[in-house]
């Protein structure tokens, strides 16, 4: 460390001596007057300058052209969900307004310095203020991130706001490193009530068997399965760190945080045969991946997300079977008053076998706790 600091002294060292003997020349200009030779100098090498200017700009220019319609073959596809177009219009739009910005600011400022440049006896105008120019610079910009804020504003309102009534709840829960989701029932196609502090080795999502509406859930951490051209709500919650569920082809982004659910709705349009053949890709998977760098495992914390046709996802749920029926030993969890309906779910076999001994006293530390409602 101390070889460092001494190494960087060194150089601010040089560089000082450099600015002062570069400063004495200058003062001495100032003050003595240029002689002829030092004129003609400085003027071919301000020539020279002010020639690379233009050069440098219409190099740069075709070298960024070039390399934009490059990358344009590793672009994402057009999204497969109205909102995702929504926001690559927004995006192309933003785009398009700040490059035209970008090129008119620098191919003027390259312009000035090649026409400005230094001439023999040539005085600079001093140019104080002028009111109505710095209004035009100061409105026009306002007014365009204004209108830009509003229009992203209302995209983003569309997509957070209440879904449709008949969109399909899924919860999806991040943990460090993979997803998980649960499915509502055939029978009531409503989310069950969860509680954190139901959460075990075997009821990993802290499903809340008090709420009968939670009977019929299932749960999967597989793969995530909507069904095409239907609103689909994401219930999202985290159980340990900060994750992101980014589902990057519908556009799809939003960030996982433990103790605050978040939620975001949309729909595929596309499904993933579909999606196949547009690309022409037979493997081809659409992707649920975590956008938000959540410990070593972030690498591998991703799943597969497959948009069926109406009938192809009716047939999936039907071979899907509810939580509580993987586990009929929860059934002792269930109220008195509602052991009946929820016995429809358990195995017969299993209907009287009480709940095993490490799960009852975490049911018993949490019989009183408040429960989190998802519908």
């Amino acid at each position: 460390m101390v070889y460092v600091v001494g190494l960087l002294s060194l150089v601010f060292l040089v560089l000082a001596i450099l600015v002062l003997t570069r400063l004495t020349s200058v003062l001495k200009g100032v003050n003595g007057g240029d002689t002829t030779e030092e004129i003609e100098r400085i003027g071919t090498g301000n020539r020279v300058n002010a020639v690379l200017f233009p050069i440098f700009f219409v190099v740069g220019a075709i070298a960024v052209a070039w390399s934009f319609i490059h990358a344009s073959n590793y672009f994402l596809p057009e999204a497969s969900s109205p909102h995702g177009r929504h926001t690559d219009g927004l995006f192309w739009l933003v785009m398009a307004i700040i490059t035209v910005a970008f090129v008119v600011t620098n191919a003027l400022l390259f312009f000035f310095a090649y026409k400005y440049q230094y001439r023999k006896n040539h005085k600079a105008t001093y140019y104080p203020e002028n009111h109505k120019l710095e209004l035009i610079w100061t409105v026009i910009p306002a007014v365009v991130m204004a209108v830009l804020v509003f229009t992203g504003w209302r995209a983003w309102r569309d997509i957070t706001k209440d879904a449709p009534e008949d969109a399909l709840a899924i919860e999806i829960v991040g943990k460090q490193f993979n997803w998980e989701m649960r499915y509502p029932g055939v029978d009531n196609n409503k989310l069950g009530n969860y509680n954190y502090k139901l959460i075990d080795a075997n009821n990993s999502l802290g499903i809340d068997l008090e709420d009968e509406a939670s009977f019929d859930d299932f749960t999967v951490s597989s793969e995530m399965h909507i069904p095409v051209n239907r609103p689909v709500l994401l219930k999202i919650r985290a159980k340990d760190v900060l994750h992101s569920v980014f589902i990057p082809h519908m556009r799809v982004k939003m960030d996982a945080v433990p103790g605050m659910p978040t939620r975001f709705w949309f729909i595929a349009d596309k499904t993933t045969a579909e999606m196949r053949n547009e690309t022409g890709n037979q493997n081809f998977k659409y992707e649920i991946a975590c956008a938000e760098v959540c410990g070593k495992g972030h690498f591998s914390m991703r799943t597969t997300l497959v948009v069926d046709d109406e009938d192809s996802y009716k047939e999936w749920v039907a071979k899907q079977k509810p939580w509580l029926t993987n586990n009929p030993d929860y059934l002792a969890r269930v109220p008195e008053k509602l052991k009946a309906k929820a016995a429809k779910y358990v195995p017969t076999d299993s209907a009287e076998t009480p709940a095993d001994s490490t799960a009852a006293p975490a049911a018993e530390g949490a019989g009183g706790a408040p429960s989190a409602s998802l519908r």
